[in-house]
């Protein structure tokens, strides 16, 4: 059974998930984007149970606008660090911890660490969001494609999909209701996701909506495709822009990180079906100027080749989920690492 209480921190009240009587060291689950602590779930209870995991706490927690937390506005010109901050300020309050953070989560967790590395025991990334954010960049340094982040940010939602969520559409009537967002790009097509599905579809319809939340507002840009991140809400603040870790290897102590990817991940890979500069190359976005796509997975391997203290677990089969989609694997490299951390 997992249990669910509010905690209060010196920035807010955020949601967090645990499984009672687990005691020991913190190990706290960070979800991604358009989603909750609840896709944590089997995860914590699996760890609880796991052999050998007995020093090892399993919690998750919502971030701010997402599943139960509060819904604080988020101020994108601080890149990640709306969420990295409360993270670190509900450290505070439970004590250093391990760190696992999914997509967007992933970046968080980067940014916690970059700022706090003595609060983070270790941390394990999750297909995690480029060091240089999303969208609007090129090479492994991440140089900017266009000086403004052009192809980046709040814009570059789809308003389909952003209708599905106001809408609370539970169907798979459209390509792009969350439902069919979760089987396709989520997981590869055709994972089997059970009894659990529709709780992950609640989860992404926990999203609070807005230019203060999700996609955040846009700015108009000379450069294709004609828009530049904004100022204010989730997408703008994985912006590279405003979201940028290029000295991660500078940080002292140096945590083990865990960086676990699916081979087969449609949204943060070299070639993601949502980099607009992807999309232009392939011909489904209009207009394409030859800009190019952003590496996403080499630009994470750059950096952490940079930092040293890392082992990169590669899931074959698997898409943007490993948790979900491949849990025995997952579950292996996951206990693993905590184990020796």
């Amino acid at each position: 059974m997992i249990s669910a209480e509010r905690i209060s921190t010196a920035r807010t009240t955020l949601n967090v998930l645990s499984v009672p009587g687990t005691t020991g060291e913190p190990v706290l689950f960070i979800h991604g984007n358009v989603s909750s602590s609840a896709f944590w779930r089997p995860t914590m209870a699996a760890l609880a149970e796991a052999p050998d995991t007995d020093g090892l706490r399993p919690l998750a927690v919502d971030l701010r606008g997402f599943g139960d937390s509060d819904p604080a506005p988020v101020d994108a010109t601080r890149g990640l660090r709306d969420y990295s901050d409360d993270v670190l300020a509900l450290l505070d309050v439970i004590g250093p911890a391990h760190l696992v953070g999914w997509s967007m989560g992933g970046g968080v967790v980067l940014q916690a660490l970059r700022d706090r590395p003595e609060a983070v025991r270790s941390a394990a990334l999750v297909n995690p969001v480029s060091p240089y954010g999303f969208g609007g960049t090129t090479g492994p340094d991440g140089v900017l494609t266009h000086p403004d982040g052009a192809g980046s940010g709040g814009g570059t939602a789809n308003p389909d999909f952003v209708a599905a969520l106001r809408a609370g559409d539970r169907s798979a009537d459209a390509p792009v209701s969350p439902r069919s967002v979760l089987r396709t790009a989520y997981v590869v097509p055709g994972t089997e996701l059970g009894e659990d599905e529709d709780a992950y579809v609640e989860s992404m319809l926990s999203t609070r909506l807005g230019e203060d939340h999700y996609p955040g507002d846009s700015a108009a840009a000379t450069a294709w495709p004609g828009v530049a991140p904004g100022k204010r809400g989730v997408l703008n603040t994985m912006a590279p822009t405003y979201f940028r870790i290029d000295d991660l290897h500078t940080i002292d102590p140096k945590p083990p990180v865990l960086w676990i990817r699916g081979t087969e991940d449609v949204i943060v890979s070299d070639t993601s079906l949502f980099d607009l500069a992807h999309l232009g190359a392939i011909g489904a976005v209009p207009g394409w100027d030859g800009t190019p796509a952003q590496p996403m997975v080499t630009q994470t391997r750059a950096a952490l080749d940079r930092y040293g203290n890392y082992r990169e677990v590669a899931i074959p089969g698997c898409g943007h989920s490993p948790h979900v989609e491949k849990p025995a694997e997952f579950r292996a490299a996951l206990f693993a690492h905590l184990r020796e951390a």
